[in-house]
């Protein structure tokens, strides 16, 4: 008997990936300044006390960000997002110059460490961190369907698919009365039906 799927594969996937090749790319593109933004502005939380859990969230986002692409374009989307981030963080730090966003170039005795450094840290790890999933292997990027979608159906308006005798499908309706149960219990075939009635006769 046929498996009927609950839906199809692609309704499996998430949203982003059920486009075609260009769009998923214009995905990539956005998500890609968008985690750069978000990076930006997340990198120096803790700088200032030497605990750089910003830069940590920062690299989070990123590297899910940078997971996603690869999955949903391959390597190709890979670069693509990595052109997008790092264009948009570099553009942010260049025009924001040394204010509380990105500042770069300093050096401070009385400051702590990473609240001299996160925003060296941000810009060029960014860019480490995305080279790094190029270098995984293809697997760990795929994204198969749910098994939990193909589930079987069986009711009136299904088709069953059965084998075919003397050249005909076989009904559903054949393949309920070719088994049938006596008042034993036991399961009888049609054609123990047929001797049982003639050596009744």
């Amino acid at each position: 008997m046929t498996l009927h799927r609950a839906s199809s594969d692609i309704e499996q996937l998430p949203w982003s990936y059920r486009f075609g090749y260009p769009v998923r790319l214009l995905i990539t593109v956005a998500a890609g300044v968008g985690a750069a933004v978000i990076g930006t502005f997340a990198h120096r939380m803790g700088a200032s006390m030497n605990i750089p859990y910003g830069l940590v969230l920062a690299y989070v986002i990123l590297g899910l960000s940078t997971w996603c692409a690869r999955s949903r374009c391959g390597i190709t989307g890979l670069a693509v997002h990595l052109i997008a981030s790092t264009t948009t963080a570099w553009m942010i730090a260049a025009g924001s110059g040394n204010d509380a966003l990105t500042p770069i170039g300093f050096n401070s005795d009385s400051m702590p460490y990473f609240s001299q450094k996160a925003g060296y840290l941000w810009l060029i790890g960014m860019i480490i961190v995305q080279l790094a999933f190029a270098f995984m292997p293809p697997t760990w990027f795929r994204l198969d369907a749910p098994k939990t979608a193909q589930t079987a159906t069986f009711d009136s308006a299904t088709t069953v698919d059965l084998p075919e005798h003397d050249g005909e499908s076989a009904s559903t309706d054949d393949a309920y009365d070719d088994t049938q149960s006596d008042p034993s219990g036991d399961a009888v075939t049609g054609n123990d039906r047929s001797d049982s009635a003639s050596q009744e006769q």
